[in-house]
């Protein structure tokens, strides 16, 4: 019998707030690497994985190096 579901999900598209996650590892300063692992049997792959490494690296950016008000402040 094949697999007709899994609680596995994309990446971006399931319940965990990665986002939130993020911002936690920026708040403790961690700075080493990430992995993440793909696995969605309700998705095309060759789709899927490649939009789940595409969300994971936009909210992979850094904090700010700047405070907020500094950076109104700055001569351009």
């Amino acid at each position: 019998m094949a697999a007709t579901g899994s609680w596995f999900r994309s990446v971006g598209r399931g319940d965990v707030r990665l986002e939130d996650i993020m911002r936690a590892l920026n708040r403790i300063g961690y700075s080493g690497p990430l992995g993440v692992e793909w696995e969605d049997v309700g998705l095309d792959r060759e789709v899927a994985a490649p939009e789940s490494l595409t969300f994971v690296r936009r909210l992979a950016a850094g904090p700010s190096e700047r405070q907020f008000d500094a950076a109104f402040s700055a001569v351009a």
